[in-house]
Protein backbone atom coordinates (compact mmCIF):
# COMPACT_ATOMS: atom_id res chain seq x y z
CA UNK A 1 0.00 0.00 0.00
CA UNK A 2 1.39 3.37 -0.94
CA UNK A 3 0.25 4.82 2.63
CA UNK A 4 2.87 2.25 4.17
CA UNK A 5 5.27 3.55 1.64
CA UNK A 6 4.78 7.21 2.97
CA UNK A 7 4.89 6.18 6.36
CA UNK A 8 8.18 4.70 6.12
CA UNK A 9 9.77 7.31 4.25
CA UNK A 10 8.51 9.89 6.95
CA UNK A 11 9.64 7.75 9.65
CA UNK A 12 13.26 7.75 7.64
CA UNK A 13 13.07 11.67 7.67
CA UNK A 14 12.10 11.59 11.40
CA UNK A 15 14.95 9.98 12.22
CA UNK A 16 17.12 11.65 9.69
CA UNK A 17 18.44 8.50 7.83
CA UNK A 18 16.91 10.17 4.64
CA UNK A 19 17.23 13.70 3.80
CA UNK A 20 14.31 16.05 2.89
CA UNK A 21 15.26 16.43 -0.52
CA UNK A 22 15.08 12.90 -1.02
CA UNK A 23 11.74 12.27 0.41
CA UNK A 24 10.29 14.75 -1.85
CA UNK A 25 11.88 12.73 -4.86
CA UNK A 26 10.53 9.43 -3.77
CA UNK A 27 7.01 11.02 -3.09
CA UNK A 28 6.93 12.09 -6.54
CA UNK A 29 6.75 8.85 -7.57
CA UNK A 30 4.43 7.09 -5.60
CA UNK A 31 2.08 4.25 -6.84
CA UNK A 32 -1.84 5.50 -7.55
CA UNK A 33 -4.87 4.21 -6.10
CA UNK A 34 -6.43 1.70 -7.84
CA UNK A 35 -10.39 1.40 -8.65
CA UNK A 36 -9.92 -1.60 -10.61
CA UNK A 37 -11.45 0.12 -13.66
CA UNK A 38 -8.91 3.33 -13.03
CA UNK A 39 -5.74 4.04 -11.65
CA UNK A 40 -5.87 7.77 -10.09
CA UNK A 41 -3.13 9.35 -10.01
CA UNK A 42 -3.00 11.11 -6.44
CA UNK A 43 0.64 12.54 -6.63
CA UNK A 44 0.19 14.20 -9.78
CA UNK A 45 -0.13 17.38 -8.21
CA UNK A 46 3.27 17.09 -6.43
CA UNK A 47 5.01 16.17 -9.49
CA UNK A 48 3.29 18.64 -11.70
CA UNK A 49 1.85 20.99 -10.00
CA UNK A 50 -1.76 20.43 -10.51
CA UNK A 51 -3.75 17.38 -9.74
CA UNK A 52 -5.14 14.80 -12.38
CA UNK A 53 -8.14 15.70 -14.06
CA UNK A 54 -10.86 14.01 -15.19
CA UNK A 55 -11.91 13.74 -18.86
CA UNK A 56 -15.84 12.60 -18.81
CA UNK A 57 -16.42 12.33 -22.08
CA UNK A 58 -17.75 8.68 -22.87
CA UNK A 59 -17.85 7.87 -19.36
CA UNK A 60 -20.47 6.56 -16.97
CA UNK A 61 -21.40 8.95 -13.95
CA UNK A 62 -20.88 6.37 -11.58
CA UNK A 63 -17.25 5.71 -12.59
CA UNK A 64 -16.39 9.40 -12.78
CA UNK A 65 -17.89 9.38 -9.36
CA UNK A 66 -15.56 7.30 -7.89
CA UNK A 67 -12.82 8.54 -9.64
CA UNK A 68 -13.88 12.25 -8.27
CA UNK A 69 -14.50 10.71 -4.55
CA UNK A 70 -11.00 9.34 -4.61
CA UNK A 71 -9.74 12.50 -5.86
CA UNK A 72 -11.56 14.63 -3.98
CA UNK A 73 -9.52 13.26 -0.25
CA UNK A 74 -6.92 15.83 -0.72
CA UNK A 75 -7.22 19.88 -0.56
CA UNK A 76 -6.54 20.68 -4.05
CA UNK A 77 -8.70 22.15 -6.88
CA UNK A 78 -10.84 19.38 -8.97
CA UNK A 79 -11.93 19.72 -12.34
CA UNK A 80 -13.95 17.38 -14.87
CA UNK A 81 -13.46 18.46 -18.92
CA UNK A 82 -15.91 17.66 -21.90
CA UNK A 83 -18.15 16.83 -18.85
CA UNK A 84 -21.95 15.79 -19.75
CA UNK A 85 -25.10 17.28 -17.88
CA UNK A 86 -25.86 13.15 -16.38
CA UNK A 87 -22.32 13.75 -14.77
CA UNK A 88 -22.82 16.83 -13.61
CA UNK A 89 -26.05 15.60 -11.65
CA UNK A 90 -24.55 12.78 -10.26
CA UNK A 91 -21.54 14.32 -9.01
CA UNK A 92 -23.91 17.55 -7.43
CA UNK A 93 -25.50 15.35 -5.58
CA UNK A 94 -22.72 14.23 -3.54
CA UNK A 95 -20.64 17.19 -3.59
CA UNK A 96 -23.61 20.31 -3.69
CA UNK A 97 -20.41 22.82 -2.96
CA UNK A 98 -19.38 21.94 -6.65
CA UNK A 99 -20.13 23.72 -10.04
CA UNK A 100 -20.78 22.84 -13.51
CA UNK A 101 -20.38 25.07 -16.44
CA UNK A 102 -22.42 23.91 -19.18
CA UNK A 103 -20.67 26.45 -21.93
CA UNK A 104 -17.50 25.31 -21.32
CA UNK A 105 -18.89 21.53 -20.38
CA UNK A 106 -16.24 21.56 -16.92
CA UNK A 107 -17.61 20.41 -13.21
CA UNK A 108 -15.03 21.54 -10.46
CA UNK A 109 -14.70 21.73 -7.10
CA UNK A 110 -12.45 24.76 -6.03
CA UNK A 111 -11.08 24.91 -2.60
CA UNK A 112 -7.89 26.55 -3.00
CA UNK A 113 -7.88 30.36 -3.55
CA UNK A 114 -4.21 30.78 -3.76
CA UNK A 115 -2.78 32.31 -6.46
CA UNK A 116 0.27 30.87 -8.12
CA UNK A 117 1.08 32.56 -10.97
CA UNK A 118 3.08 35.46 -11.49
CA UNK A 119 0.97 37.45 -14.00
CA UNK A 120 -2.00 37.86 -16.07
CA UNK A 121 -3.41 35.26 -18.54
CA UNK A 122 -5.47 36.76 -21.27
CA UNK A 123 -7.76 34.42 -23.09
CA UNK A 124 -9.18 36.00 -26.32
CA UNK A 125 -11.76 34.50 -28.41
CA UNK A 126 -12.53 35.35 -32.21
CA UNK A 127 -16.07 34.90 -32.37
CA UNK A 128 -18.94 33.74 -29.99
CA UNK A 129 -19.01 30.53 -31.54
CA UNK A 130 -15.66 29.96 -29.96
CA UNK A 131 -16.59 30.64 -26.41
CA UNK A 132 -17.16 27.50 -25.26
CA UNK A 133 -13.02 26.10 -26.03
CA UNK A 134 -12.15 29.92 -24.25
CA UNK A 135 -13.89 29.41 -21.67
CA UNK A 136 -12.76 25.95 -20.78
CA UNK A 137 -9.39 27.61 -21.06
CA UNK A 138 -10.30 30.21 -19.15
CA UNK A 139 -12.06 27.93 -15.97
CA UNK A 140 -8.54 25.69 -16.34
CA UNK A 141 -6.20 28.78 -15.80
CA UNK A 142 -8.39 29.56 -13.06
CA UNK A 143 -8.16 26.85 -11.34
CA UNK A 144 -4.85 26.49 -11.60
CA UNK A 145 -4.70 29.42 -9.47
CA UNK A 146 -3.93 32.52 -12.11
CA UNK A 147 -5.62 36.08 -12.35
CA UNK A 148 -7.47 35.46 -15.82
CA UNK A 149 -8.96 38.08 -18.26
CA UNK A 150 -11.21 37.43 -20.93
CA UNK A 151 -11.54 39.23 -24.16
CA UNK A 152 -14.19 37.36 -26.41
CA UNK A 153 -15.90 38.52 -29.86
CA UNK A 154 -12.83 40.14 -31.47
CA UNK A 155 -11.69 38.08 -34.52
CA UNK A 156 -10.01 39.81 -37.65
CA UNK A 157 -13.60 40.88 -39.30
CA UNK A 158 -13.51 43.32 -36.80
CA UNK A 159 -10.07 44.24 -35.54
CA UNK A 160 -10.62 47.15 -33.77
CA UNK A 161 -12.34 45.50 -31.12
CA UNK A 162 -9.32 43.76 -30.31
CA UNK A 163 -7.30 47.19 -30.39
CA UNK A 164 -9.96 48.21 -27.97
CA UNK A 165 -8.84 46.07 -25.57
CA UNK A 166 -4.70 47.55 -25.49
CA UNK A 167 -5.19 47.95 -21.66
CA UNK A 168 -5.04 43.93 -21.33
CA UNK A 169 -2.86 43.39 -24.50
CA UNK A 170 -0.01 45.60 -22.66
CA UNK A 171 -0.28 43.86 -19.29
CA UNK A 172 -1.03 40.07 -19.91
CA UNK A 173 1.56 37.82 -19.40
CA UNK A 174 0.37 35.08 -21.55
CA UNK A 175 -2.36 34.82 -24.22
CA UNK A 176 -4.19 32.15 -25.18
CA UNK A 177 -5.78 32.61 -28.61
CA UNK A 178 -8.98 30.83 -29.84
CA UNK A 179 -10.36 31.10 -33.56
CA UNK A 180 -12.11 29.05 -35.67
CA UNK A 181 -12.49 29.29 -39.33
CA UNK A 182 -9.17 30.66 -41.07
CA UNK A 183 -7.54 31.00 -37.58
CA UNK A 184 -5.92 34.29 -38.08
CA UNK A 185 -6.00 35.63 -35.05
CA UNK A 186 -3.32 34.21 -33.34
CA UNK A 187 -1.03 35.89 -35.44
CA UNK A 188 -2.40 39.46 -35.36
CA UNK A 189 -2.04 38.92 -31.19
CA UNK A 190 1.57 37.33 -31.74
CA UNK A 191 2.17 40.43 -33.99
CA UNK A 192 1.01 43.36 -31.46
CA UNK A 193 2.99 42.03 -28.17
CA UNK A 194 6.11 40.54 -26.61
CA UNK A 195 4.73 37.69 -24.43
CA UNK A 196 4.09 34.12 -25.69
CA UNK A 197 0.85 33.10 -27.45
CA UNK A 198 -0.85 30.38 -27.02
CA UNK A 199 -3.28 29.37 -29.94
CA UNK A 200 -5.96 27.04 -30.13
CA UNK A 201 -7.65 26.33 -33.15
CA UNK A 202 -11.49 25.56 -32.70
CA UNK A 203 -13.84 23.32 -34.88
CA UNK A 204 -15.67 26.10 -35.89
CA UNK A 205 -16.49 27.00 -39.86
CA UNK A 206 -17.80 26.58 -43.12
CA UNK A 207 -17.19 22.95 -45.43
CA UNK A 208 -13.93 23.61 -45.77
CA UNK A 209 -12.76 24.52 -42.57
CA UNK A 210 -12.96 20.79 -42.49
CA UNK A 211 -13.45 20.77 -38.65
CA UNK A 212 -11.15 23.34 -37.28
CA UNK A 213 -8.18 21.36 -39.48
CA UNK A 214 -7.70 24.80 -41.62
CA UNK A 215 -7.62 27.25 -38.28
CA UNK A 216 -4.83 24.13 -37.33
CA UNK A 217 -2.86 24.89 -40.68
CA UNK A 218 -2.73 28.35 -39.99
CA UNK A 219 -1.58 28.52 -36.96
CA UNK A 220 0.96 26.58 -37.37
CA UNK A 221 2.27 28.64 -40.45
CA UNK A 222 2.13 31.62 -38.31
CA UNK A 223 4.35 33.97 -39.51
CA UNK A 224 4.58 35.77 -36.10
CA UNK A 225 6.93 34.68 -33.59
CA UNK A 226 6.32 33.41 -30.13
CA UNK A 227 3.06 31.33 -31.17
CA UNK A 228 2.67 28.10 -30.59
CA UNK A 229 -0.41 25.66 -31.18
CA UNK A 230 -2.29 23.15 -29.22
CA UNK A 231 -4.77 20.48 -30.62
CA UNK A 232 -8.42 21.55 -32.06
CA UNK A 233 -10.77 22.59 -29.19
CA UNK A 234 -8.18 21.66 -26.48
CA UNK A 235 -8.89 24.80 -24.48
CA UNK A 236 -7.22 23.03 -21.27
CA UNK A 237 -4.23 21.79 -22.75
CA UNK A 238 -3.38 25.38 -23.79
CA UNK A 239 -4.65 26.37 -20.19
CA UNK A 240 -2.26 24.33 -18.31
CA UNK A 241 0.60 25.36 -20.98
CA UNK A 242 -0.40 28.74 -20.01
CA UNK A 243 -0.24 28.25 -16.34
CA UNK A 244 2.99 26.69 -16.14
CA UNK A 245 4.70 29.46 -17.70
CA UNK A 246 2.72 32.18 -16.04
CA UNK A 247 4.07 30.43 -12.71
CA UNK A 248 7.81 31.03 -14.16
CA UNK A 249 9.31 28.17 -12.02
CA UNK A 250 13.17 27.41 -13.27
CA UNK A 251 13.83 23.62 -13.31
CA UNK A 252 15.67 22.25 -10.27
Amino acid sequence: MWADEIKKILEEVSSQQMSVTTAIEQLRFLPFEDLGFAKVDRHRALRQGFPEVIFGQGKKPDMVLRIFESLAQTNQNLMITRCDPEIAEVILKHFPAAQFNDLARVLFLKKDETLYGTGTIAVISAGTLDIPVAEEAALTAELMGNEVRRVYDVGVAGIHRLLHHKDILTTLNVAIVVAGMEGALPSVVGGLISRPVIAVPTSVGYGTSFGGISALLGMLNSCASGVVVVNIDNGFGAAYAAALMNRGQQIS
